[in-house]
């Protein structure tokens, strides 16, 4: 028997409803709930709710936390951690938990009395100079997850030389039921704990605001159907749309509460299209320009646009991006505020279009590892010289604008993205028009992404088997399209921090990344190929796809 398990089972302290929970657990749930730690890297960490420590639970959290405050200085310790929570599953419980074990180490906690989006929690994180920052979500993972990021004093997610501080502190707490903490209650009264004031979500507002540049007449013309999948973007993202002009905006009813059984959907994720089945409902009736969804923690934003013959089709984040960027760029042009000096900054995994575009308006594009810290990191790096930031964005839905956030903003998106369909919608253009321009000018570019998924302790031993056969025996073309040269970023390379990412860069500048995924059991494969026109660059893609995917049986069959 599992000696974490036995320690769990026969805690005096264990709450009931938990301590049913274990013993209805079958041998193969209990292996996977207690044979290691819940991971804990440079996006948190997310798992499943449920008890034992490799699952999302107030115990798993006090670990963490009292992990982050061991790694707190004195001046830290007063400067405090501002927490927010989303709409999941005992997410309000989570961050209770959370401020309360800070509180027992003597640190201030600014917690936000009810939900709150990601983005807001950074801008919070910077607006009240905190030390850091913790948001409970699992972003866009089934119901049955939770889990916990945590922010530096900047309000981007750690890097990895603080989180390594975080995890050097966990190896000392190996029994996470017997760690020190305080209710929330206990936590106000002893004036540890402050619940962070309503003029905080005020200020954002303003500054979300202060990016618009259309007028509210052109903007009364748009309408929009908005679903945030019921989560947290609801309030914030009508709240601001309507404050300057957009008057139009109807919500999906039966997905605008927040609800953590996410009912309608089978995930809350707005990479999928399933999600939108009734907000495309909703848009037809209305004759709506634009559908917009949002997931639970408001970061990642999906679009579907009216095209001419009134359906509505998808835009992937890979087109978003490009769309915003190219609206952004243009926009600044013809107002005489674009400066050659501006970077635009995206992942290694995200379309090469935006370098075409960017280069377009002589700006330059820089790419970062996968995940929004290490945008924001450059973020930092490059207003430290007095060059500024025009735009961030990766493939998978996350964009931002205005770097008093720094992580992807979904609310930000939302506003730009409406500003800029009512802008073309007043020059008789949909988005999808716009699009096709784009493609005449810079190229076709077809995107898709796919997923192995791996579950328990068997499917991350056979992760590292799949990357590392991979990585010994790298592949000399894909569907008949010569490989010219293979990027190994464990190694190190292109001025950026190791990380377990191959890329497969081909002669016509297509190109396949493979990416483990650092908060799910999955290997992602990222596909882009390129072309004259989009109907040639989609069936690349697709001959891509199959030839990758067919190559993969047997190495995963075996």
């Amino acid at each position: 028997m599992n000696e974490h398990y036995l320690r769990w089972s026969n805690h005096p302290g264990l709450e009931p409803a938990l301590l049913q929970e274990l013993h209805l657990l079958s041998d193969e749930a209990k292996e996977d709930a207690f044979y290691k730690h819940l991971e804990f890297g440079t996006a948190g960490m997310r798992g499943l709710i449920g008890p034992g420590i490799n699952r999302m639970n107030r115990y798993t959290v006090r670990r963490v936390t009292t992990g982050l405050a061991r790694t707190l200085s004195k001046q830290d310790r007063l400067r405090g951690v501002a927490i927010a929570y989303d709409s999941r599953h005992q997410s309000p419980e989570f961050a209770a938990e959370a401020a309360g074990t800070l509180a027992t180490h003597g640190i201030n906690v600014y917690l936000y009395p009810s939900l709150r989006p990601t983005p807001m929690l950074s801008y919070a994180v910077r607006h009240l100079k905190a030390a850091a920052g913790i948001m409970i979500t699992a972003s866009h993972n089934p119901a049955n997850y939770n889990g916990y990021k945590v922010y530096g004093r900047d309000g981007a997610q750690m890097p990895p030389h603080r989180v390594n501080d975080i995890l050097y502190q966990l190896q000392y707490l190996d029994n996470e039921l017997t760690l020190p903490s305080m209710s929330l209650e206990d936590g106000i009264a002893s004036g540890y704990v402050h619940f962070i004031d309503s003029e905080i979500d005020d200020y954002y507002y303003q500054r979300v605001r202060s990016l618009t540049h259309t007028h509210a007449s052109m903007n009364q013309q748009l309408i929009v159907v908005f679903t945030p999948l019921h989560g947290a973007g609801n309030q914030p993202i009508r709240k601001v749309l309507e404050s300057i002009g957009f008057s139009q905006v109807h919500t999906v009813r039966a997905q605008e509460n927040p609800d953590p059984d996410f009912p309608t959907v089978s995930a809350p994720n707005p990479e999928e299209p399933d999600v939108y089945a009734l907000a495309v409902m909703e848009a037809k009736k209305r004759r709506a320009d634009l559908i917009i969804a949002t997931d639970p923690d408001a970061d990642r934003l999906g679009l579907y646009a009216r095209t001419a013959t009134g359906e509505y089709s998808a835009l992937n984040g890979n087109q978003i991006g490009a769309l915003l960027l190219h609206y952004i760029l243009k926009r600044k042009f013809d107002r005489g505020e674009l400066f050659s000096n501006g970077v635009v900054l995206k992942s290694i995994v995200t379309s090469e279009i935006s370098r075409s575009i960017a280069n377009s308006f002589g700006i330059s594009t820089e790419e970062t590892l996968t995940g929004f810290k290490y945008i924001a990191e450059r973020i930092a790096a490059y207003e430290a010289q007095g060059i500024p930031f025009l735009f961030g964005y990766e493939e998978s839905y996350g964009y931002l604008l205005g770097s008093f956030v720094r992580d992807k903003d979904a609310i930000q998106a939302a506003v730009m993205c409406c500003e800029m369909a009512a802008y073309y919608k007043e020059k008789n253009q949909t988005l999808n028009d716009v699009l096709t321009s784009i493609f005449q000018e810079h190229g076709a570019y077809s995107e898709s992404l796919f997923s192995y998924t791996f579950e328990g302790k068997a499917g991350h031993e056979k992760m590292n088997q799949l990357m590392d056969r991979l990585r010994h025996h790298p592949l000399q073309q894909i569907a008949g399209i010569p490989i010219t040269e293979v990027k190994d970023y464990h190694l190190g390379i292109d001025h950026l921090p190791k990380a377990n990412v191959l890329k497969y860069c081909c002669t016509d500048q297509s190109w396949v990344a493979i990416r483990p995924s650092g908060t799910e059991p999955k290997i992602k494969f990222y596909f882009s190929a390129v072309a004259d026109r989009i109907d040639l660059a989609q069936e690349k893609r697709e001959r891509m796809v199959t030839y990758l995917q067919e190559l993969l049986e047997r190495p995963l069959s075996s």
